[in-house]
């Protein structure tokens, strides 16, 4: 008997590709010899292919209509036995519909926030799990797994991890934390000033330098930390993604909010600081539980998009955060 084809529908972002991968693993846990082709949006194969789980990364721009037909056909020729889209979106999951996948696993309208979605599939899964890891996971059991999630582990390119290094050598740095202050939303970002506060915090009592993580549209945020941080004057480095997951690896620990790179340092193993307001840590904390998760206690969950810190998160001191960094020291 043939080994299975199954395409892996999960275009992005970054934390939430992250938080596929242990359900694939599952899959491919199940299946060892069978071919995984992962589809994704073109600014995310190195990220796929660094988890080890695919066989072949394909990638489509959703907004590039002229380029759909292309895709289609191709995964048409391939005859799949089984589509998964692990994120419940009409443009995921018009892909396999309109390939003609035969079977195509997906979210019951209980999980998915597009109306009408569903329609696409042709086996549902109402999920039961808490965590969206786990809520993945469930689509490959229906799949065939025998277990909802397997372990994942992480490759780092040995060039990425040079240049990063060399990079920090030459500003003085060998050992060193971790800040990334951005976000998608702002209203899931701690407050900038207290990044800086907490660099210089870092620097005065555990003597190690800050790096912080800057990707696009964080000049703002980074430019308070810094102005924050005084003398500390932590280092800012704007790297490509592989030598942000070198970066990440290699560090005494990362502090974040609920944010791509949060999930991804936990991912590859550094001990995190994982500071939450309007979502729920339960739902979209960091899965290998690899740190320390900070949320005021009378927060409310809510993931409507706010341009401001949501107040929860006002809540959370500085001294919370060092607290939480001594302990990961102390447990080291």
């Amino acid at each position: 008997m043939a080994e299975p084809k199954f395409l892996v529908v999960r275009l992005g972002s970054l934390g939430d590709i992250v938080h596929t991968f242990p359900a694939v693993s599952g899959l491919r846990e199940s299946f060892p010899l069978a071919e995984i082709v992962w589809l994704t949006h073109p600014k995310w194969p190195g990220l796929v292919h660094a988890s080890n789980l695919a066989n072949d990364v394909w990638t489509v721009d959703t907004r590039e209509w002229s380029l759909l037909p292309d895709i289609l056909a191709r995964v048409r020729r391939h005859r799949f036995l089984a589509a998964i889209d692990y994120q419940g979106l009409w443009k995921s999951a018009s892909i396999p519909f309109f390939a003609g996948v035969p079977r195509r696993i997906g979210f019951s309208s209980a999980t998915i926030r597009e109306a009408g979605v569903p329609l696409l599939y042709n086996d549902r899964v109402r999920v039961n799990a808490v965590h969206v890891a786990d809520q993945n996971g469930e689509l490959s059991v229906r799949a065939g797994a025998r277990h909802a999630t397997a372990g994942v582990n992480m490759s780092v390119a040995p060039e990425d991890e040079s240049n990063v290094k060399e990079a920090l050598e030459k500003q003085g740095v060998a050992e060193y934390i971790v800040l990334s202050p951005g976000g998608g939303w702002q209203s899931k970002c701690w407050p900038a000033e207290r990044f800086g506060t907490l660099a210089a915090r870092i620097m005065e009592e555990f003597h190690l330098p800050c790096v912080i993580n800057a990707g696009p549209g964080d000049e703002g945020a980074v430019k308070s930390v810094m102005t924050a941080s005084g003398a500390a004057r932590p280092v800012q480095y704007t790297g490509n993604l592989g030598e942000l997951m070198a970066l990440l690896k290699n560090a005494n620990a990362v502090v974040a909010g609920d944010t791509g790179p949060l999930h991804l340092a936990d991912a590859l193993g550094a001990p995190v600081v994982a500071i939450f307001g309007p979502t729920d840590p339960a739902r979209n904390g960091p899965y290998r539980r690899s740190g320390m998760v900070l949320r005021w206690e009378g927060a409310e969950t809510t993931y409507k998009r706010g341009g401001r810190p949501d107040e929860s998160l006002l809540h959370i001191s500085v001294d919370q955060v060092m607290s939480a960094l001594e302990s990961l020291r102390e447990a080291a």
